[in-house]
Order: structure tokens, then C-alpha cells, then sequence
């Protein structure tokens, strides 16, 4: 008797293999489009498993696609009597009489569907996925709707329903259902956000902002918070950051929140640029007071915003520095000097020098960073860096160099490394020290930072072109030091000091570079269109020169700035010029960038 069971049990085992086996390569078969080798299979498990409504969906699939019909009409009528009740059977029944051409038959077929649908969830998602994966996205929407009626559950079906509106294209309706959902499961939001941001356009954004609004302004939705937070959602994504800090600040107040919402917000305002409002959200978590957790960044982050909002802005006053020197001073006096408030002293550093031009005030702020205990590595080698530029703006070359050399030595393999190693190598060139100089740019245009290697390799090139047009190297040492009273920002002297040079070397091949660097200096005071007039001037009489293209882009740049020559068109044809008349250029590929940005281009 044992045995018996054994060999039954083993039977059994053997039988299930042979079906999966089966099952399988009726599988393969269908997916190769093989369907009179996949039907006879399907045919045998449903056979074997007559309650199996996956093997019957196959089979009758593959009766279908081979057209036969008085087979696939039994096999439906047979099924439709042992599960009345499956309206999806009807699907499949008038999707067989609309192959025929049918379509009348297959109308009353697709009707019985609908008018038979019992009051069950699980049977009303069956038959409208039936007609979606017909393609009957109308009737899968009733279904949907006569589902949610006898149900009476407007919401249940809302998110399947809004696919649905989705794939026929009708997005007032995608939305409203998409919302409808939102109602019943809040904790959808992040992924209606990802459904949204992938199929609207922005177009269809405003619609979506305008259902957000009659909700919230409707008394029912009053208060909703998930409305409330997609509104914010929707603002950002327009990049429309001050409606959505209005929206946050209401929901962080709304929630009694700590802030971090206003807080995350002002932070990508602050990387758009949008200084304004990137300063009141941190000053409202500022408001929340000293116990805050976000309290001490927000204060950092907010005196960043008005910095960069009045040295970007290109039309700072003395007292707006003055008023932004003190609020450093006040942070810093509040939290004192340590390795949390150091990178804000080298921006405090940096204002008092290239701004408000107090280098002794400068070198003493980072002379004392540098001491400090605990500041990361990266933090002490850009601040000698800054401190050696700064006691190169007041002529202590000395002190320069061995800043840069201790920087060098200490990180060698590393970008701080190879930003000291040019700095050294300008040096040497501000000096006259051109062969050297030369050297180390060859070397420093294998550098893995782009920015580096192409200013080394235009300074290499620079020598190169200059030394051998004049052998006494007279003419590049005047160049040289205008430069470098440049860098110190001694513009009257530098002026002097090329108007000389044009004076005394006339036709010198160093001409196209003596109004480059005149209209660096124009620029750097914020005379924009004198700028321009030098960079068309250059393009004019010195189109095949080295500074051709630096002039192109930089006029290009000029022009692009809303706060500076505001043209976009003419900064368009300026880009579009340099990558196709200079497509050799270092600075082709960022044209080409520029260009197809102004053209409204979307750039991965």
C-alpha cells in the first residue's frame, strides 16, 4: 500500500513537471508568433486544468490570431455557461465578431459585458482591463464609472481611471482623476508628482495649477495639505519659486513645522539664482529662533544669498558692501572663528578683497583660518591659495609664491595641486620668467580639470606665439606687467602701461591682445558696452589672431547677460558663429551648448 503511494505521489510530481515543461514552451511558441504550435499546447493544459483562466486566455488568444472562428465561438460559449458571471468573456466574444468585420454583433457583445457587471471590485478591474488591452479605452472608462456607481465609491477606481484618460489624451481629465485619488491616498503624492512631471507639458502644468486651486479654495479641500504641497510641487517645477515659497511657508506654518520644507526650497532657488526669494525663505527660518535645527545653516545661507545677490547683481553701491560687511562681521562674532564658520570667512575674506579692497583685512581673516584647528584639508589648501593671491595683489611676491609652493608639495596629484602650479607658473610670467612659465603650462594642459588645462594651454600658446615674434621679449614683458596690475586691480596704471606699449612696439603681434585685456578690464568695471565695442573691434581688424575667438565668446557671454548687453538673439548668432567659423576652439562644444540652449533645446 505504501509503495502504491509512493508511486502515485511520484506520478503526480512527474505529471506537474511535464505540465510546466508544457507550459512553457507554449509560452515561447506564443511569443514567436508560432500560434498553431502554441494552440494544440494551451489546448492540452486547459485540458489537464479546466479551471485555469490564464491557459483558457491563451488558447483562445491563439484561436483568434488563426482566424478560427467556429472553434473560438464553441470554446467562449462553453466558458460563458460555466462562468456566466466573468463578463470579460464578452470582451473576448465581440473582439471575435469585430475581427469578422462584424461590428454591430460585436457593439451588443461589448454591452453585455458592461450591463452584466456584478457589484464586485475585483470583477469591474478584470473587465475594464479586458477593453483596455482592446484598446477600448471609452468602455473601460464606463466600466470604470458604472463600477464606482454601484459601489457607490468615486475614488477607488480614480487612479486606474486617470491611466485610462491618460492613454486617450484627454489630460483635464488624467489630472482630476489623478487628484480624485489623491483624495482617498495622500500617500500617493510623490508618485502622482513622477507620473505628472513625465506627461505634462507645460501647458497642461497650468491646468494642473488651476484644479489645484478651486480644490483648495473649495470649503471641503480647505486646508489640504497634499493639494497644497503638489501646488508648491508645480510651482517649482516652472521654476516659479516665489508662489512656491508662499505655498511651503503656508504648509510649514499649517503643520507647525521646523522649517526644513522653507528651508529645502530656498536651496534651489538659491542654485537657480533666485536670491530674492532664496533670502526670505531663509530669513523665515531665521524667525523661528536659536532652537531651530536649520537656525545656524539658514544664517550662512542667507548672507551667501546677499552676497552673491549683490556681486552677480552688476549694479552694487559701496553702502550695500558696507551693510553686507557687517552682517559677516555680526555672524562671525556671534558663532565665532572655527572650522564650522570657515568657509564663510574665506567669503568674507574674498569681499573685503576684490570688492571692498582691504587686502590687510583680507590676509589677516585667512592668515587666521589657515591656523585653525580642525578644518578640512581641501578648506586650508583653497584658502592659501586665496591668501597668496591676495598678497600678490599687494605686490609681496615672496609671501605669494610660497604659498602656492606649499600648496603644490601638499597636494600634487590633486586639482588644488594643479591650481597651485598655475598660479605659480602666472607668477612667473607676471615676473617675465617666460620660458619657465611656458614649461609648466605645457605640462599643466594634461590636467584632468578642463578649466585649468585650457587656461594653461592658452597661456602656453600666448608665450609661444610672442616670443618668437620679438626675441628681446620686450614688448611681452610690458603686456605681462599690465597684466598683472590688472589681477591687482591697478587699472589706470595698466592702461598706461598698454598705451605705451602701442606706442612703442606699433604693429606688434601683441595688438589683438592689448584691447583684450582693456576689454576685461571694462567689463570687470561693469562698463559692458565699452567691453563690447573692444571684443567687435578685435573681430574686425584681427579676425585670424589667438584672441579672435576668446572675443567672440566673451562678446557672445556679454550679450547673453540680462544684466549686462541683453541680446539674446544677438548672443544666439554670436555662439552659433564661434562653433562653426572657429570649430576648433576650446570653446566650440560650450557654444555649441549655449546656442541650442537660447534655442530653447532641452540639453541632458
Amino acid at each position: 500500500m505504501r509503495k502504491m503511494w509512493l508511486l502515485v505521489a511520484m506520478l503526480l510530481l512527474w505529471m506537474g513537471w511535464a505540465m510546466a515543461q508544457d507550459a512553457k514552451l507554449a509560452q515561447q511558441y506564443l511569443a514567436d508568433g508560432e500560434f498553431e504550435k502554441a494552440v494544440v499546447l494551451f489546448e492540452k493544459l486547459y485540458a489537464q486544468d479546466n479551471d485555469n483562466e490564464y491557459y483558457f486566455d491563451r488558447y483562445t488568444e491563439c484561436l483568434m490570431e488563426l482566424q478560427r472562428y467556429e472553434d473560438l465561438e464553441r470554446s467562449l460559449v462553453k466558458q460563458i455557461r460555466k462562468r456566466p458571471s466573468d463578463s470579460r468573456l464578452y470582451v473576448n466574444y465581440g473582439r471575435m465578431y469585430e475581427q469578422q468585420g462584424k461590428e454591430e454583433d460585436a457593439k451588443k457583445q461589448y454591452r453585455k459585458a458592461i450591463d452584466q457587471l456584478p457589484k464586485d471590485r475585483y470583477a469591474v478591474s478584470k473587465l475594464a482591463n479586458a477593453f483596455s488591452a482592446a484598446n477600448k479605452y471609452d468602455l473601460a472608462v464606463e466600466t470604470y464609472e458604472k463600477g464606482a456607481t454601484m459601489l457607490n465609491d468615486r475614488q477607488f477606481f480614480s487612479y486606474s481611471l486617470a491611466d485610462l484618460y491618460r492613454r486617450k489624451g484627454d489630460v483635464g481629465k488624467m489630472i482630476e482623476q489623478y487628484l480624485n485619488s489623491l483624495d482617498a491616498y495622500p500617500e500617493r503624492v510623490d508618485n502622482i508628482k513622477s507620473i505628472f512631471q513625465r506627461y505634462l507639458s507645460a501647458e497642461d502644468m497650468n491646468v494642473l495649477q488651476q484644479q489645484l486651486y478651486d480644490r483648495i479654495q473649495s470649503s471641503s479641500n480647505a486646508g489640504s495639505i497634499q493639494y497644497i504641497d503638489m501646488l508648491a510641487w508645480v510651482f517649482l517645477q516652472k521654476k516659479d519659486y516665489k508662489n512656491a515659497l508662499r505655498q511651503v511657508r503656508a504648509l510649514d506654518k499649517q503643520q507647525k513645522g521646523d522649517g526644513l520644507r522653507v528651508y529645502q526650497l530656498a536651496q534651489i532657488a538659491a542654485n537657480d539664482k533666485d536670491y530674492d526669494v532664496a533670502i526670505d525663505a531663509y530669513q523665515y527660518v531665521i524667525d523661528k529662533g536659536a532652537g531651530n535645527l536649520f537656525v545656524t545653516d539658514s544664517k550662512q545661507e542667507y548672507l551667501r544669498c546677499r552676497r552673491n545677490k549683490i556681486v552677480e547683481g552688476y549694479n552694487f553701491t559701496k553702502e550695500e558692501l558696507t551693510a553686507l560687511e557687517k552682517q559677516y562681521e555680526a555672524f562671525i562674532n556671534e558663532y565665532g572663528k572655527n572650522r564650522n564658520s570657515a568657509s564663510l570667512i574665506m567669503e568674507f575674506a574674498d569681499l573685503e578683497a576684490i570688492y571692498l579692497n582691504n587686502l590687510d583685512k583680507s590676509i589677516a581673516l585667512l592668515s587666521e583660518l589657515i591656523t585653525l584647528p580642525g578644518i578640512s584639508a581641501s578648506m586650508l589648501g583653497q584658502a592659501k591659495l586665496n591668501l597668496g593671491d591676495y598678497y600678490l595683489m599687494k605686490t609681496e611676491v615672496w609671501e605669494s609664491t610660497l604659498l602656492y609652493s606649499q600648496v603644490d608639495k601638499a597636494y600634487k596629484d590633486d586639482i588644488l595641486g594643479h591650481e597651485a602650479r598655475f598660479r605659480n607658473a602666472r607668477l612667473a610670467y607676471y615676473s617675465g620668467d617666460f620660458e619657465w612659465a611656458q614649461t609648466q603650462f605645457d605640462i599643466l594642459k594634461a590636467s584632468t580639470a578642463k578649466l585649468i588645462s585650457n587656461d594653461a594651454l592658452d597661456m602656453s600658446v600666448f608665450i609661444s606665439d610672442n616670443l618668437n615674434m620679438d626675441t628681446t621679449e620686450r614688448a611681452l614683458r610690458f603686456y605681462a606687467e599690465a597684466d598683472m596690475l590688472i589681477f591687482q586691480n591697478r587699472f589706470n596704471e595698466a592702461f598706461s602701461k598698454l598705451d605705451s606699449l602701442i606706442k612703442e612696439f606699433p604693429n606688434n603681434s601683441l595688438e589683438d591682445d592689448v584691447w583684450y585685456l582693456k576689454a576685461k578690464v571694462f567689463a570687470k568695471k561693469r562698463d559692458y558696452v565699452q567691453a563690447g565695442k573692444m571684443y567687435e573691434m578685435i573681430l574686425e581688424n584681427y579676425p585670424d589672431e589667438i584672441r579672435a575667438d576668446n572675443s567672440l565668446f566673451a562678446l557672445a557671454e556679454l550679450y547673453e547677460n540680462e544684466n549686462q548687453l541683453n541680446d539674446k538673439v544677438k548672443a544666439s548668432k554670436l555662439f552659433e558663429r564661434l562653433f562653426i567659423d572657429f570649430s576648433g576652439s576650446t570653446f566650440a562644444v560650450e557654444a555649441r551648448k549655449r546656442y541650442r540652449l537660447l534655442r530653447g533645446d532641452k540639453i541632458q
